[in-house]
């Protein structure tokens, strides 16, 4: 073993360690931004039944009336549409006030809890035994280099 092998373990060790947080705080950042969205629709509550026009893996599109008989089709798609299909009518409710911001009736930030922690969770399933073992070799080239010294 060499140090640049040493060198790279080093490196591998604090990429893996970045990338496991980086994973973890965005999860966390995506669940706040949720139940941020969540409180702004149901502090100005409004209901429509809109019509799905596209579903896409980034986004479901949608169509609905306001009371002022505006049509909105709000650019990011509806929050959390998991189960909808194209040309389904379905009950939302949206933020008065933004008419853009809209979720499906009857879910909340509850419905990411499980996908972002099945995202975390196996994130660090991998990086856990990833980061044990490179630091054990570390641990075991530093042995071996105060033997050699000894």
């Amino acid at each position: 073993m060499t140090a640049k092998a040493e060198r790279v373990r080093r490196i591998g060790w604090y990429a893996a360690l970045v990338v496991a947080s980086l994973v973890t705080v965005l999860g966390v950042s995506l669940l706040f931004a949720a139940i941020r969205n969540d409180s702004a629709i149901e502090a100005q509550l409004g209901q429509a039944t809109a019509q799905v026009e596209s579903v896409a893996f980034d986004r479901t599109i949608i169509n609905y009336a306001t009371p002022d008989g505006i049509i909105h089709s709000p650019a990011n798609g509806v929050l959390y549409p998991s189960g909808l299909a194209a040309g389904q009518l379905v009950n939302i409710e949206y933020d008065v006030g933004d008419p853009e911001l809209a979720r499906v009736a009857g879910r909340s930030a509850a419905n990411t809890l499980l996908p972002l922690g099945s995202m975390i969770f196996f994130t660090w399933l991998i990086a856990g035994p990833l980061l044990w073992w490179i630091r054990r070799q570390r641990l075991a080239y530093r042995r071996s280099l105060a033997e050699s010294a000894a």
